[in-house]
């Protein structure tokens, strides 16, 4: 649920339970990879349905952050398998204030956006371009709730898809856990599309990191098939939450509950470590 309510892969919660039920850290980060998949499969074709996806990133994301997927999932024989594990902590730590703070900031008037109504040409990012009556329906559209996306360059989404896709592998993670904050936060895209288009590249770049991490024998199947099975309907759930919440609402849950879990699951490993 809270992978296609929050456009993570949902290992940021699955790798910390399945290490509470025993497994090894490897383990931990293996096993979670095979149901990123399925579960983003699932919410994705609901955010498709209500045209969210932005899918020129989406795409420009899943395809460059696929190739460095294999690199991160290969340098985990690398490194110590309970430095991940705070490296996971950590990096759920930057995601959630990332994502806090920017539900926190002032939101902009709303003739900001209703001010596109008129003939004249659009506000705010798209200055002094003309919308055909199509795009001012996107714009306001009151599924999106919020304005279209900026047309992001193909570099930046290649460096960002890359940065995701090895993180994705190294981790275990869906890779949506950075995606989110830098498309919300420096590329400035809506909340909802942020979530959508993320789940796409988190679908795209889990092939071929399970390919991968399976060939390392990083997989324990018994806590992975249960959660393969579990993710879709979960799925499901979570992004008809999304589709029916304000971008706001969204963001306040992101962070909260990647805040929260950071304190946690980092306070747990480090204990561990220092044993």
């Amino acid at each position: 649920m809270l992978s296609a309510l929050l456009g993570v892969g949902g290992a940021v919660i699955t790798t910390p339970a399945v290490r509470a039920l025993g497994a090894p850290p490897i383990d931990a980060v293996g096993s979670t990879v095979p149901a990123i998949l399925p579960g983003a499969i699932a919410g994705t074709l609901r955010y498709a349905r209500e045209g969210l996806v932005d899918w020129r990133a989406a795409l420009g994301l899943g395809l460059s952050g696929a190739v460095f997927a294999v690199g991160g999932a290969l340098c985990t024989t690398l490194v110590d398998a309970r430095l991940l594990m705070l490296a996971t902590a950590a990096l759920m730590l930057w995601s959630g204030l990332t994502v806090v703070r920017g539900a926190t900031r002032a939101q902009p008037p709303a003739e900001s956006i209703s001010g596109a109504a008129d003939d004249g040409p659009l506000d705010g990012p798209f200055d002094g371009i003309e919308a055909s009556e199509t795009d001012r329906a996107f714009i306001e559209s009151p599924v999106s709730g919020t304005t279209r996306p900026p047309h992001h360059h193909l570099g930046l989404l290649g460096t960002l898809g890359a940065a995701s896709g090895f993180v994705a592998g190294l981790l275990g993670v869906g890779g949506g856990i950075v995606m989110v904050p830098m498309l919300t936060g420096p590329l400035r895209a809506p909340m909802k599309t942020a979530v959508a288009s993320s789940l796409v590249a988190v679908a795209i770049f889990s092939v071929p990191a399970l390919i991968t991490h399976a060939a390392l024998g990083n997989i324990d199947w018994r806590y992975a098939l249960p959660l393969m099975i579990g993710v879709v309907p979960g799925a499901r759930v979570g992004s008809r939450i999304t589709v029916g919440s304000s971008d706001r609402t969204i963001r306040l849950l992101f962070g909260s509950l990647i805040l929260v879990l950071a304190v946690v699951y980092g306070g747990s490993e480090l204990r561990s470590l220092l044993a």
